[in-house]
């Protein structure tokens, strides 16, 4: 182990925000563990950038008994960040009559239920000044809401209230619990159709989730440490 590293699990890594995660984070000095569900050629070329820093892990994070297995390979370790980014987006323009159960279903199982279940396996790896974030979005937020992407954003406002829920099961607990929305990115899931690039976004949600150590509680914010609307 590196003394006087900090370390920082990035889960959902394999491309898009997760990957720029993993590089924001590589580029910044931490050793980063970067997980991916399967093979992923953005991580490995990231690895060779980075061979004594950057370690890959494979999950698959819908599988419970994967997230726990991942669980036992890592103890004893100590996280100074846990960030879970892992999340799809299927059927982002239809209605509820017309969207696919199955679509529905793997989006809320994904981006709502798996995220908090490995924050629930690895909430005691983490330390007690560190920060726990999971990447959230601006249409999470039911009192902001305009329809857009409904079904998506609808799992974004269950992962949101899943989290708060586990806040109020965790009173007094020293880490902070953040809600991280990036803002409309560039990526294969944002589409090009998005307002802001990878580079414009990712450094200031690292930015912001470094600023967070130390200061316990839950927060719903974005790329700036704005507080969001639930």
């Amino acid at each position: 182990m590196m003394v006087g590293k900090k370390t920082v699990l990035v889960v959902g890594a394999s491309r898009g925000l997760g990957l720029a995660l993993a590089e924001e984070y590589s580029g910044r000095g931490w050793r980063v563990i970067a997980t991916s569900r399967g093979p992923s050629a953005g991580l490995e070329k990231l690895c060779k950038r980075y061979p004594d820093t950057l370690e890959i892990e494979t999950v698959d994070t819908v599988d419970l008994l994967s997230v726990r297995a991942l669980g036992k390979r890592l103890e004893g370790r100590t996280l100074d960040t846990l960030f879970v980014n892992a999340g799809i987006c299927r059927a982002s323009d239809l209605t509820p009559l017309q969207v696919n159960e199955q679509d529905f279903i793997d989006m809320m199982v994904t981006n709502a239920l798996s995220p908090m279940r490995v924050i629930e396996v690895f909430h005691d790896m983490v330390a007690e000044t560190g920060v726990i974030a999971a990447m959230s979005s601006e249409i999470g937020s039911i009192t902001n809401s305009t329809g857009f992407w409904e079904l998506y954003s609808s799992s974004k406002a269950a992962l949101n209230m899943l989290m708060k829920s586990f806040a109020a099961h965790h009173p007094g607990d020293s880490r902070a619990l953040l809600l991280v929305a990036p803002g409309w990115v560039r990526t294969e899931m944002g589409g090009q159709k998005a307002s802001f690039d990878i580079s414009e976004s990712i450094p200031l949600v690292v930015d912001v989730v470094e600023r967070s150590a130390g200061t316990p509680g839950l927060r719903f914010i974005d790329r700036f440490g704005n507080v969001l609307p639930w």
